[in-house]
């Protein structure tokens, strides 16, 4: 189970010796995957519950492992429990004794019912003391062993935080599909009422008759709260799924050849523009005004946050934040962190003065400049902080520090025992209003750097001979250029998460933000030969807060990439045809909401997929009336686009704009978010006066049908 036939590794080894396939030596060990490489994910399964007992969805699914992997207090009764199962109906999975039992002296001193944040440097070397663990494991059962080793023994947030990323850089896993988060830590997306009626059911009634959950809309606040109109998209699954995603696929630390990838420093900007970009076209369509920075760490946060959230591990309740909280210095023993708010404002001062001068020292000296190509990439290391951070003595640990303070701010000297807020965890961060007021500060910076670097001329914008003479937004429904958005229900299976429950199916269901899909129709004239071109699709309000139509300066900053994909266009007239499942940005409806506790591990080979923006929030939701906005196209030279991969055989490239592709470049040479990423040679210019002739603005409309929900049939 999990391997591929033996028909098509006959077909891959055929390929092979013909010369007609080329893959690395990882995809090359990966073709032959070891048995049963696909029950590592039930390593998952109810993370509270000792590893010996029955997994999986019917718990038909057991781990049989040396004596001393069990927890001490339960290895007197291996006898007990050895016969108890011995005529289970069971596939039955051998953990084979590591070799040499690793070293967890650091990873364990974070409790296992503590909180766990990567943004926390004590934390973070935890992370990459058991990152090293398990990516250093020599094979699959090497693997394996380590992972049932350590589950008893490590805090199960940094546990899983760590097998999930081994289990998507790791050759002898790749395609394995992790399991939903939600279903594993429901309780860092739902209430605590909501699991005592989930363990009713599960005790209650039998699995084939149990009925979901419903999650109501509004269960952190009210509309008194101006803030709380946007908490259908903060407190979105699927948003928050990708935001964790993300920082699996770009851990802040670990072994250097996962850490460091492709223009990641970048891609962290780029990224977090978007998350706001997408924040602020839906405080318009709650009519409110943009995002504020939070430049001035000393005025009081106006935004309060309650999160509502209990943890069923430690059995405490999320911290919340009251209003008009102001920031203070971080003295928190219990994590080993210390520092004061002035701390980070002298990094901030010596990052803007870095980018006026043109380049960073090292921790040598050497002068590093920020050029057009790497300035970006560079700051945004120095930012995030990662460990590529070429010098973070200097330039300190902005972005994870400034979680760090905010996340604390309730209890900054630990008087009260609280534990971390939301905004100290990348699952819960995106809940919390001032999540986007720091990254628009965040963001300021690699704007300040931007501003420094020339407009894009008509040379680099253009494409000679291409015309783009029409295009259309066809809406299913009949619609043309009118987004339609809806509300949604969905189920989702919590039970992986609820630990000493009944086994069978445990739904909660959750009303969301939908749009009908749709299909973009380009007509384009090609004055010349046969040519590649790369299209890009963005959108953007047409019109501020007060009504005023915008300037392109500030209009640019608001536009949300919708696709960008390559096309062959012929000489002549051609139509182009792309729908909106196809968006180079999301991820599917059904990677957010699907049945995860399959009765078989989900295995694919040659796959990666999972991170990316989650299809069903691509649409902003719009007004009742109709949110006007501009909808940008633009093919450019694929020429000056292309970035020459090495052959692969995966085939994956889900969210790809947000994202990149696993084990290759990001697959476009431009700078991100182009051509939106300079300021305009004209200040007082519209978008039309930025027009050439391979650009086209769309006049669209965003409707969103009130209280109307669609439910989704199974």
């Amino acid at each position: 189970m999990g391997q591929p036939s033996n028909y098509r590794l006959l077909l891959v080894t055929l390929l092979l010796q013909l010369g007609l396939l080329v893959v690395s030596q990882e995809e090359l060990e990966y073709s032959n995957p070891v048995s049963n490489q696909g029950y590592i994910v039930y390593l998952f399964d109810r993370l509270s519950e000792p590893m010996f007992l029955p997994k999986g969805f019917n718990n038909d699914i057991l781990f049989e492992m040396p004596l001393e992997y069990w927890p001490e207090r339960y290895q007197e009764m291996e006898s007990y429990f050895g016969e108890l199962y011995s005529d289970l109906n069971a596939t039955r999975i051998t953990v084979p004794r590591a070799a040499t039992l690793p070293d967890l002296s650091l990873p364990m001193k974070l409790g296992r019912r503590d909180h766990f944040s990567l943004f926390i440097p004590l934390h973070r070397r935890m992370a990459q003391k058991l990152l090293e663990v398990l990516l250093g494991a020599k094979s699959y059962e090497d693997f394996l062993s380590k992972a049932v080793y350590c589950r008893s023994r490590i805090n199960p947030f940094l546990y899983v935080y760590a097998l999930s990323v081994s289990i998507l850089h790791r050759a002898d896993t790749r395609g394995v599909k992790l399991p939903s988060y939600p279903s594993l830590f429901p309780e860092k997306y739902f209430a605590g009422e909501v699991f005592s009626q989930l363990r009713e059911e599960a005790s209650l009634v039998q699995p084939a008759k149990r009925v979901p959950v419903e999650i109501p809309q509004d269960f952190t606040a009210t509309d008194a709260d101006p803030e709380h109109r946007l908490a259908y998209w903060r407190e979105d699954i699927g948003i928050n799924l990708h935001h964790w995603h993300w920082h699996l696929i770009y851990p802040f630390s670990g072994p250097v050849n996962i850490v460091k990838k492709d223009r990641r420093g970048e891609l962290f900007f780029y990224l977090h523009m978007q998350l706001n970009a997408r924040y602020n076209f839906e405080r318009f369509s709650n009519h409110l005004s943009r995002v504020k920075k939070l430049h001035n760490l000393r005025e009081p946060i106006k935004e309060g946050y309650f999160p509502k959230l209990d943890s069923l591990i430690s059995s405490r309740v999320w911290p919340a934040r009251q209003y008009n909280t102001r920031l203070q210095d971080v003295n928190r023993e219990d994590q080993q962190i210390k520092f004061d708010i002035v701390d980070l404002e002298r990094w901030i001062d010596r990052l803007f003065s870095a980018i006026h001068m043109g380049y960073v020292e090292t921790t040598k000296g050497k002068i590093i400049p920020l050029t057009e190509e790497r300035g970006i990439d560079i700051l945004g290391d120095l930012i995030e902080s990662s460990i590529l951070s070429i010098n973070r003595n200097l330039y300190g640990d902005l972005h994870n520090l400034g979680h760090v303070a905010l996340a604390y701010s309730h209890d900054p000297d630990n008087r009260y025992l609280e534990p971390i807020g939301v905004m100290g965890d990348t699952t819960t961060a995106m809940r919390d209003p001032i999540f986007y007021r720091w990254h628009e500060f965040v963001n300021s910076i690699a704007f300040e750097h931007k501003a420094t670097l020339p407009p894009y001329t008509p040379n680099q914008l253009g494409f000679e001979g291409i015309h783009i003479t029409d295009a259309q937004v066809l809406v299913k429904g009949g619609h043309i250029n009118e987004f339609t958005t809806f509300w949604q229900k969905s189920d989702l299976d919590l039970s992986r998460g609820l630990d000493f429950a009944p086994g069978g199916p445990l739904f909660v269901r959750v009303t969301h933000l939908q749009h009908m899909p749709f299909t973009y129709r380009i007509q384009v004239m090609n004055d010349g030969k046969t040519r590649m071109g790369t299209v890009r699709i963005f959108m953007a309000p047409k019109y501020d807060e007060r009504g005023i139509r915008f300037r392109f300066e500030e209009q640019r900053l608001l536009f949300i990439e919708l696709d960008k994909f390559q096309t062959r266009l012929r000489s002549g007239r051609n139509i182009i045809e792309r729908r909106s499942s196809e968006s180079s940005v999301s991820v599917p409806y059904e990677q957010t909401f699907s049945e995860m506790n399959a009765d078989q591990p989900s295995v694919s080979q040659f796959t990666f997929c999972g991170c990316g923006w989650p299809q069903h929030m691509l649409i902003p939701k719009g007004l009742p009336e109709g949110l006007l906005a501009d909808l940008f196209i633009m093919i450019s030279n694929y020429i000056d686009d292309r970035v020459e991969q090495r052959p692969t055989t995966n085939a994956c490239q889900d969210g790809h704009s947000y994202c990149g592709i696993r084990g290759q470049l990001y697959p476009d040479r431009r700078p991100m978010g182009f051509p939106f990423d300079r300021i305009p040679p004209n200040n007082g210019m519209k978008l039309e006066d930025f027009l050439l002739s391979n650009m086209h603005a769309v006049n669209v409309s965003i409707h969103f049908t009130g209280k109307k929900v669609v439910s989704r049939r199974k």
